[in-house]
């Protein structure tokens, strides 16, 4: 097990390692490296720790409450895709070469799928250096921002990103630069939430403090142009992207324990725990951000937020999109 970090930085610096040639001209540290970089910092806002590399991008702390809430969202994933850890035919027909983890946060779906495909060799990308020192010695972290031009020197055969709305402004371009870093037959996968939240039976009152939360998180990240609905366009970005053999398949995440299917029981009850525990660090960005609101005034504002999280009379759910396709032979 070990660690190397490559920061992909304007800056030319003196630890930079050219025997690793992935990436460009990276600047490779090892974890016995003392790396001063501004990358490797963070900045508090409003109580919670968020990147400093290319501050204010990305909308969610990246602190330990986070982190954890993140590993619990990988495991609802697992849960939803029946201890899968993609939906696309990857590998299937031949051996898996590359995978870029795109946004790759806390590491989680990286190490699954190192550990998995031990042939792979497996690099998970973010703005934030919070990966573990110790993984698989097929995996390799780099810290960059997705939306400046990408630097690989070798191309994938799959290229996976979870969870990224509200974080990329401009997804065609994204796509773009995922179809010309895959390989021919190469195939890429976006997992994404959508909002608002969904409710099919009028159980949500609209001027209840769960769909206002709702609303309120869906304009805000509007304003900041990183809107919360944007995986319904994936399928069609993907098709103008040059992607073929394009599958967009949409599950439901319903918000605490209130559907008789008994699969759809466990999702809720794990929905709860993530959502309405992680509530603040999913809000406050946006709202503050976006919307121009105090900490406080957000705080009183979720309490009724979570007490309608918690209404079992309240049949809401959020749309889960899997968007996939393959690069042309």
């Amino acid at each position: 097990m070990s660690r190397s970090i490559l920061v992909h930085d304007d800056v030319d610096d003196g630890a930079a390692d050219d025997g690793d040639s992935a990436y460009g001209d990276a600047s490779v540290y090892s974890s016995s490296t003392s790396v001063t970089s501004s990358v490797m910092k963070y900045r508090m806002e409003n109580g919670r720790h968020y990147h400093a590399y290319k501050e204010g991008k990305y909308v969610l702390p990246n602190d330990e409450m986070e982190n954890e809430r993140l590993d619990l969202q990988h495991h609802i994933f697992f849960l939803t895709f029946d201890d899968l850890l993609h939906l696309c035919p990857v590998g299937q027909d031949k051996p898996i070469g590359r995978v870029l983890d795109a946004g790759t946060g806390t590491g989680i779906w990286a190490m699954d799928f190192a550990d998995k495909h031990p042939e792979a060799a497996v690099v998970g990308v973010d703005l934030s250096p919070i990966q573990p020192a110790y993984v698989p010695p097929n995996l390799t972290w780099f810290i960059d921002d997705l939306e400046e031009p990408w630097a690989y020197s070798t191309k994938f055969d799959f290229v996976y990103t979870r969870m990224l709305t509200g974080s990329i402004a401009g997804r065609p371009k994204f796509f773009g630069q995922a179809f010309e870093n895959l390989n021919s037959g190469g195939w890429v996968e976006i997992a994404d939430i959508m909002f608002p939240i969904r409710c099919d039976d009028a159980t949500l009152p609209s001027d209840s403090p769960l769909n206002q939360w709702s609303e309120f998180m869906l304009q805000a990240s509007r304003t900041l142009q990183r809107p919360l609905d944007g995986a319904k366009s994936c399928a069609a970005q993907l098709a103008d992207a040059g992607f073929v053999n394009i599958v967009e398949r949409v599950f439901k995440w319903p918000q605490y324990a209130w559907p008789k299917d008994p699969k759809h029981k466990e999702l809720g009850m794990w929905g709860l725990e993530n959502i309405s525990g992680g509530l603040q660090g999913l809000s406050m960005a946006l709202f503050t951000r976006g919307l121009g609101w105090s900490a406080t005034e957000l705080e009183v504002f979720l309490v009724g937020v979570r007490k309608d999280m918690k209404d079992k009379g309240m049949h809401v759910y959020y749309d889960i999109y899997v968007v996939y396709g393959q690069k042309p032979e």
